[in-house]
């Protein structure tokens, strides 16, 4: 009985030893509020597919902490997105400026789009051409009268 109860004080004090601390509640509620408010308009740049705000990647964290120090020491919102885009270039912005850069990625759909329609219209264009264009001979005029008469 003594060897279980040593056991399994063992067991919790190793465990105990492996715990992390827990993350700090916010010293100020507007500073939190703004770094959730910059970090959800940031993508992850390591899971590529998360808000800063909602990954747990150990980058991720460093960049909020970085973000949280940038905001104490009183930079603007656009001051700290600058400070992002330079060091990480316009892929960290869920939402990128238009630049000419970027023209390809805001145009690309509606450039895409508007390819689609012409082409599907000249499609439709030369197969209706063709249609009527197709004329039956005597036989198959005959032969296709016949069929509509016997069908009444």
């Amino acid at each position: 009985m003594k060897r279980l109860f040593a056991v399994l004080l063992l067991a919790l004090a190793v465990g105990a030893t492996a715990a992390k601390d827990a993350a700090p509640l916010a010293e100020d509620p507007a500073v939190e509020q703004r770094l959730v408010a910059i970090s959800e308009e940031m993508r992850c740049l390591v899971c590529q597919n998360e808000s800063l705000s909602a990954s747990r990647s150990e980058l991720a964290q460093d960049l909020r902490r970085e973000l949280r120090t940038m905001i104490k020491q009183g930079k603007t919102d656009a001051q700290i997105r600058e400070f992002m885009v330079s060091r990480y270039g316009d892929f960290v912005l869920y939402r990128p400026r238009v630049s000419p850069t970027t023209w390809l990625l805001w145009a690309g759909p509606f450039l895409l789009m508007i390819v689609g329609v012409v082409l599907l219209l000249n499609y439709l264009r030369r197969r209706n051409r063709a249609v009527g264009e197709a004329q039956l001979s005597e036989e198959e005029t005959r032969r296709a009268e016949a069929l509509l008469k016997e069908e009444k």
